[in-house]
């Protein structure tokens, strides 16, 4: 059972039965005679699920300590995304309020953790510099609503059609770029606008060297030591919350002359915005938008389901992806109606959750909720954070997201896959996320199809191999096809990427024969371009009175054949038979005949 199969039936382990003890024949009994479940039943939130199942006080207070340990990481983890996203720490927390909410209480997985992640980060610097903060509401809700239609689709399932090196090159390159932008607040340089572009951006990086604040380098230095020690030493304590609360209170303490959250973008709200529309949402500006909300789409379906897989093999459960991505749909319609950022699924806030005993929906319900309250009753004290302290937990992030372990393992992959990784990485980096991921899958589809054609073979009849699961020849003297009779075996898929070859066969056959045997035993598919190129097969011997005899059309092409009005054969240029052995009595009845 693959984990990001859609959730539509009773699973043992999601009723807690223990089926060890039964046997297979009653297990494969009970599955048949098993009413198919309902279509709406792939939709259904895993809230709906555990409430159904029971939910006392000792769920709500595993699910409490769990949902006020993840709000710890997240608090500071938001608000240092939201500001290298481009915009200001309280539209972090927004989005980890409103987006983390929904995303637990509507999604398809039981643990999962929503909010910003740096997965966002580029996409959203660039949309803001682009198109200013109403454009990324607009393009944030047009990508809920893609989700929706995703959900809506069944799309779910189809998270294992993205290439792996594709994943792992633009996830180390968004890494890279988070890493890049924040230099200036690590090092405490005096720059207006970092710019762009990668290049640029290190370029002017080292213009201002000259403006190093040794007082930043200090606390950022700090609080990265403190987050590796803890790491290290005491992996249950909220390293991110230990080290910006140590650097807020050497500033306070000393006084010392660094950017902090209060001097940079003032006292944050003690409350949750009023919901409104995002103004000016026309259809040009929309069209404009239109890649930008794909690529949040995008992302916000691949990381909220790669999130769910990790998490369901940590707690051995199944989530339904369908519903999973209804979730994040409408969670990033209602952080756009909130001001909020573009939100996901988080596979590390995810895990931390599961290490601290949450297993229900509800504790991300409360994590939200947690986050909410420090907002109303603690806003004044963020005020006192540095900002150096905050690259510094950015830092750790970028780290966390190099794919440094899935970078070395398929580095011993195919050349092919490690040119899609290196390709999607370097424009990534480079040039544009949304570029780098279609160039990234368009790649790796063309770099497969050219491996799926070269298995594909068309292998003139070996007289001393006539056995295969089609024929049933037995006699040497039938081993010999019949002068004027040429016979051919196709191995492996006909699609588009190997048409051509049946055409090639025919125009270079010398002298020209009379019947043509195409073996069709060991073809498992077909595509309509392949059937276009069987077509073009047939016509072209037509022209040349060559009559064909196709053998053994297995059950897929002879499918399509019949669909697309091959299969039966309408008149007298070629026959189907079911087997080699018929094919080649045909053939000499034929001859005979003429």
């Amino acid at each position: 059972m693959t984990p990001d199969t859609p959730d539509t039936s009773p699973h043992p382990q999601e009723h807690g039965h223990d089926h060890s003890s039964s046997s297979a024949h009653s297990r494969t009994h009970s599955m048949s005679h098993h009413p198919r479940a309902p279509w709406w039943q792939a939709f259904v939130p895993k809230l709906f699920t555990v409430l159904q199942e029971g939910y006392g006080l000792k769920n709500f207070r595993a699910d409490a300590l769990a949902g006020l340990t993840v709000a710890i990481v997240a608090i500071p983890l938001a608000m240092a995304l939201g500001i290298a996203s481009g915009t200001t720490p309280d539209k972090g927390l927004v989005t980890a309020v409103i987006a983390g909410f929904i995303i637990s209480a509507l999604g398809g997985s039981r643990v999962q953790i929503g909010g910003p992640t740096g997965a966002f980060v580029v996409v959203v610097y660039n949309i803001i510099g682009t198109h200013g903060y109403n454009g990324l509401l607009i393009a944030t809700l047009m990508a809920g609503v893609m989700l929706l239609i995703a959900a809506a689709a069944k799309l779910g399932t189809w998270i294992k059609y993205i290439p792996q090196p594709v994943i792992t090159g633009f996830t180390a390159g968004i890494a890279v770029i988070i890493f890049s932008s924040q230099i200036r607040d690590f090092f405490g340089l005096e720059m207006e606008k970092v710019p762009g572009p990668f290049l640029e951006k290190w370029q002017s990086f080292y213009d201002a060297r000259d403006s190093l604040n040794p007082y930043a380098l200090g606390l950022s230095a700090l609080s990265l030591g403190i987050i590796i020690l803890l790491r290290r030493f005491a992996p249950q304590l909220p390293a991110f919350l230990i080290a910006v609360v140590a650097g807020s209170l050497l500033t306070l303490g000393f006084h010392l002359p660094v950017v902090t959250i209060g001097s940079a973008f003032g006292e944050l709200p003690h409350s949750l915005p009023m919901p409104q529309m995002p103004q000016d949402i026309t259809v040009a500006h929309m069209m404009t938008l239109l890649p930008s909300a794909f690529t949040i789409a995008f992302l916000a379906g691949i990381e909220s389901l790669l999130s769910a897989v990790v998490a369901d093999g940590m707690i051995d459960r199944r989530h339904r992806s369908n519903c999973e991505l209804m979730g994040q749909g409408v969670a990033n319609i209602a952080s756009a109606f909130f001001g909020g950022l573009p939100a996901t699924g988080a596979i590390a806030r995810t895990v931390t959750n599961i290490r601290s005993g949450g297993r229900s929906p509800v504790a991300g319900m409360l994590h939200a909720a947690f986050i909410l309250l420090a907002m109303m009753f603690l806003a004044p004290l963020a005020s006192y954070i540095p900002l150096a302290s905050l690259s510094a937990v950015l830092m750790i992030v970028a780290w966390n997201m190099s794919e440094r372990e899935k970078i070395r393992h398929l580095m011993r992959a195919p050349f092919g896959e490690k040119l899609v990784l290196v390709i999607t990485f370097v424009l990534t980096v480079a040039v544009d996320l949304t570029f780098a991921i279609e160039i990234g899958v368009v790649l790796a589809a063309i770099i497969f199809m050219h491996r799926m054609a070269e298995q594909t073979n068309l292998i003139e009849h070996d007289p001393e191999d006539l056995r295969d699961e089609d024929d049933s020849l037995d006699h040497h003297d039938e081993a010999s096809l019949p002068q004027d009779v040429v016979a051919y075996r196709l191995h492996g898929p006909l699609f588009f990427g190997v048409g051509s070859r049946l055409l090639d066969a025919v125009e270079q056959l010398s002298p020209t024969p009379k019947i043509f045997i195409l073996r069709l035993s060991l073809v498992p598919l077909m595509d309509s371009s392949g059937e276009s190129a069987l077509r073009a097969f047939l016509d072209r011997c037509k022209k040349k009175n060559i009559f064909v005899i196709l053998s053994n059309v297995q059950p897929q092409p002879r499918k399509i054949l019949k669909r697309m009005h091959i299969l039966p054969p309408k008149d007298n240029d070629y026959i189907l038979v079911e087997n080699f052995t018929e094919a080649v009595t045909v053939a000499k009845s034929r001859l005979s005949s003429v």
